[in-house]
C-alpha cells in the first residue's frame, strides 16, 4: 500500500481541469473560483461550483468521487475484502470532508492572473495514530511467532494482511470517532492563471502543495500507506 499518499496526493491533481470562462463583461471572482474548487473538492459542495463553471449536479459530484477513487487505488491492489475496502473508503470520506482551509484576498499579477494565499490547518489523524498503530502490528507478529513456537499453525499472508489492515483501520476510526486535531496553521500561496483561451486554471504543483498540507503525514515520511504494508510484509517473514 506505499502509493496511499501518493494517490491522495494526485486526487487534487485532477481539479486542473477545472476551469472557469470569462465572457463578455463579466466579471471574475478568483476568491469565490478558489472558494468552489476546495469546497467541491474535499467537502463535495457542489453548487457554488455548478454556478460558477456550468457543470452538471453529477459532473461537479464526479470530482469528489474520483478524489475518493485515487485515494483508494491501491486498496484495489492489496485483494483486501470488499466489505473492508469499503469501510476504508467511508473513512477516509469523513475524514476528507473534515479538513479546515480559509481562503485569502486574491492579489492580481501582472499576467492578469491571480495569487491567493490559504490558510490550511492539518488534520493530525496519520500522525497522532502512528504510535499506536506500530504497538498494535507489533502485538501480532509477535501473537503469531509465539503461536507458530507452540505449534499453531502460520496464518496464511491473506489472513496477516487482513488482520493488518483491520488493525489499521480500528485505529483510525476510533481516534476519527474521538473527535480530528489539527496542526498549527499553514499558507499556502496558490495561483490562478489565465490561459490565451480566456479560461482560469490552477497549476498543478500549487494543487499538489496545497493537497500535502491538508492531512499531514510527518511521522509516515509523507507515505502514510507504506507502514501498514511494511507491517504486514515485516509480519509475514516470521512463517
Amino acid at each position: 500500500m506505499s502509493r496511499l499518499k501518493k494517490n491522495w496526493m494526485q486526487a487534487a491533481a485532477l481539479v486542473t481541469v477545472m476551469t472557469v470562462l470569462l465572457g463578455g463583461c463579466t466579471a471574475f471572482d478568483a476568491c469565490a473560483y478558489m472558494q468552489a474548487i476546495l469546497d467541491v473538492s474535499y467537502k463535495n459542495e457542489t453548487e457554488d461550483y455548478m454556478e460558477l463553471t456550468g457543470a452538471t449536479e453529477e459532473e461537479a459530484n464526479e470530482i469528489f468521487q474520483n478524489n475518493l477513487d485515487a485515494t483508494m487505488h491501491e486498496f484495489h491492489t492489496a485483494d483486501l475484502s470488499e466489505e473492508l475496502e469499503e469501510s476504508y473508503r467511508t473513512l477516509f470520506e469523513k475524514t476528507i470532508k473534515q479538513v479546515k482551509y480559509t481562503v485569502g484576498e486574491a492579489a492580481e499579477t501582472e499576467d492578469n492572473g491571480y495569487t491567493i494565499d490559504i490558510s490550511v490547518e492539518p488534520i493530525l489523524l496519520f500522525d497522532s495514530t502512528y504510535d499506536e498503530f506500530q504497538k498494535k502490528a507489533e502485538e501480532y507478529a509477535a501473537e503469531i511467532s509465539n503461536g507458530v513456537m507452540d505449534g499453531r499453525e502460520m496464518p496464511s499472508d491473506d489472513e496477516i494482511q487482513d488482520h493488518v489492515y483491520q488493525t489499521y483501520y480500528e485505529v483510525l476510526t476510533e481516534a476519527l470517532d474521538s473527535g480530528l486535531s489539527y496542526g498549527k496553521a499553514k499558507k499556502i500561496a496558490v495561483h490562478i492563471n489565465r490561459t490565451e483561451e480566456g479560461t482560469y486554471e490552477i497549476p498543478e504543483e500549487d494543487l499538489r502543495a496545497l493537497d500535502q498540507t491538508m492531512i499531514s503525514q510527518e511521522k509516515l515520511g509523507q507515505d502514510g500507506s507504506e507502514t501498514v504494508k511494511k507491517e504486514a510484509d515485516e509480519t509475514e517473514k516470521l512463517e
